[in-house]
């Protein structure tokens, strides 16, 4: 079930990543990613569905609104640096994969935009 703003954050990413993967996803992928309840992903994806992030097609299919796939991808992109950064400074890809999820969620705005500066010029 999504919690806070980071759990709905990552569940966007995950949908996104699910997308660019398989081309199209449903609550079970989420399921199966994640490894969470299938009641819990249920609750958290109406939650996006209430919030306007995604909707619901033929067959379970999930899609992104204009804003749910603006969020998701602004996620991904926070991912991507952080991650980046971090193996400039030498953590190998799995940790600095890990680190990055986790980091991506609590970084201020402010701070991400530095790390983002810093990526350009490494």
């Amino acid at each position: 079930m999504i919690r806070s703003h980071e759990s709905e954050e990552m569940y966007l990413e995950t949908i996104l990543l699910l997308k660019k993967r398989k081309g199209s996803v449903r609550s079970v992928d989420i399921v199966e990613e994640l490894g969470y309840a299938k009641s819990s992903v249920s609750r958290g994806v109406n939650l996006l569905i209430e919030k306007g992030y995604v909707t619901i097609g033929k067959g379970g299919d999930l899609s992104f609104t204009g804003q749910g796939l603006e969020k998701a991808a602004a996620v991904y992109e926070r991912h991507r640096v952080i991650t980046r950064v971090l193996r400039s400074m030498g953590a190998d890809k799995e940790l600095a994969e890990e680190n990055a999820c986790r980091i991506e969620h609590i970084i201020s705005d402010e701070l991400f935009e530095v790390l983002r500066a810093y990526d350009e010029n490494i």
